[in-house]
């Protein structure tokens, strides 16, 4: 990285600070001295105009649309890789040898049981509860069966990463199916001899006699959403994964925590708010064209549209959007709620109002309705993205936990509450 300097001027005074260049031209000002020369921090609520840490994972220019995973572009990655190979080059920086992916591979299909033991722990939840409660309770659970790999000790903990990224990557679906069949009352289904997609449907929908048969291509397009979802830099849930493994937390707890973030409806939850709202202009007699007209005057939120990175196209949203006509072709199915997306889709790819505002549809859009096809039900929405999501939270655990001098986050704040005040006794209040 090229390094120069910039100025800070505060008052009469002058502030030199060297100027981090990224191997994309990215800059950024190190101000991490800035409140020892001066005595003052930055403020950036929300973090939206800090850089956070140097990373070799993923690079985003939202202006231009691009994405890549360790330099390769996610337009390549999609249609040439799959899930596990992709997990593979985010997590160790380099597209696998055909070995080396095989043997990791069959590390993840040997690992998708859960101990026994784990089975009671469903008991413990109320079929009421959201399944990402239960997904981050187990995760971190999890650990305790693996105490070697869950150590909090880094040195040992990173000496049994590699087992530990295949076992997650591995158990997070299973969990993920128990939990669906917990809460639907119905028996476990123990993992098969079969590819990753495919088996987690299978241990999703198959039942006794009547295994789950993927006539569709339903393990193909879930791979390709899982793939798309891999890592995205920074976002709410990633950067939770590196703030809990700055203090040295163990992997199965910094998942666990990236899980929680992920809950929230302005980060995971966007593609389940993408159906509640078709399932509204459904419910209210609309084909869809009455909604656009509100949402052009302001009176209703469009959701699943615009990107708070990409001014341009989401470039994952190209893609599963194809993705998204193929199985739905495949399937035949005669949903009003597609067809309500798709009038939504089409004005704002060719809408005036919409095209000079930038409002595309983005990866939020097509999960959704991918998702709601193959039969997920909308409150595994989310859980279907921590599962994609699990090798970009497993990659930045491991920067961090690598780094010899990496440092416990800990940002500062501006106090804004009382000043000094003396106590009042309770019987003078």
């Amino acid at each position: 990285m090229e390094n120069t300097t910039g100025t800070i001027r505060l008052g009469s005074e002058n502030f030199e600070f060297p100027i981090i260049e990224g191997t994309e031209g990215e800059k950024a000002l190190d101000t991490r001295t800035l409140r020892a020369k001066s005595g003052c921090i930055t403020f950036d609520e929300g973090y939206g105009n800090t850089g956070s840490c140097i990373s070799d994972i993923t690079f985003i220019n939202g202006e231009k649309g691009i994405l890549r995973h360790r330099g390769y572009a996610i337009e390549e990655l999609a249609k040439h890789s799959s899930f596990l190979e992709t997990a593979m080059l985010v997590i160790y920086g380099s597209l696998p040898q055909k070995s080396c992916l095989s043997a990791f591979r069959k590390q993840v299909r040997e690992s998708a049981s859960i101990h026994t033991g784990m089975h009671s722990h469903f008991d413990g939840f109320p079929t009421s509860a959201h399944p990402m409660a239960i997904l981050s309770s187990m995760l971190n659970s999890l650990g305790a069966y693996y105490p070697k790999m869950s150590s909090n000790n880094r040195e040992q903990d990173l000496a049994y990463f590699d087992e530990t990224a295949a076992l997650l990557i591995s158990k997070v679906r299973t969990i993920a199916a128990m939990t669906y069949r917990m809460k639907m009352g119905l028996s476990f289904v123990h993992p098969a001899e079969k590819r990753y997609t495919e088996n987690f449907l299978h241990m999703m929908f198959s039942e006794p006699y009547s295994e789950y048969d993927d006539k569709h291509g339903a393990g193909k397009a879930l791979d390709l959403f899982l793939m798309l979802h891999a890592d995205h830099e920074q976002n709410c849930s990633t950067s939770t994964v590196r703030m809990v493994a700055s203090g040295g937390a163990n992997l199965f707890a910094s998942v666990s925590a990236g899980v929680c973030a992920l809950w929230g409806p302005s980060h995971g939850g966007a593609n389940m708010a993408v159906i509640k709202m078709l399932e509204e202009i459904h419910a209210a007699g609309d084909d869809g064209s009455k909604f656009i007209e509100a949402a052009k005057k302001g009176e209703a939120k469009l959701m699943g549209f615009g990107h708070r990175v990409y001014k341009n196209y989401d470039p994952r949203a190209k893609i599963l959007g194809k993705s998204a006509e193929g199985i739905l072709s495949s399937i035949g199915m005669n949903d009003p709620l597609l067809d309500i997306a798709r009038k939504l889709e089409q004005a704002a790819l060719e809408d005036e109002y919409f095209v000079s505002r930038k409002l595309y549809p983005n990866v939020d859009f097509y999960s959704g309705i991918i998702l709601k096809a193959i039969g997920i039900p909308v409150e595994m929405f989310t859980v279907m993205f921590a599962i994609g999501r699990m090798p970009g939270w497993i990659a930045n655990w491991k920067e961090i936990a690598e780094n010899p001098k990496s440092r416990i986050h800990r940002p500062r704040q501006i106090y804004s509450g009382e000043t000094q005040r003396d106590y009042v006794q309770l019987v003078d209040r």
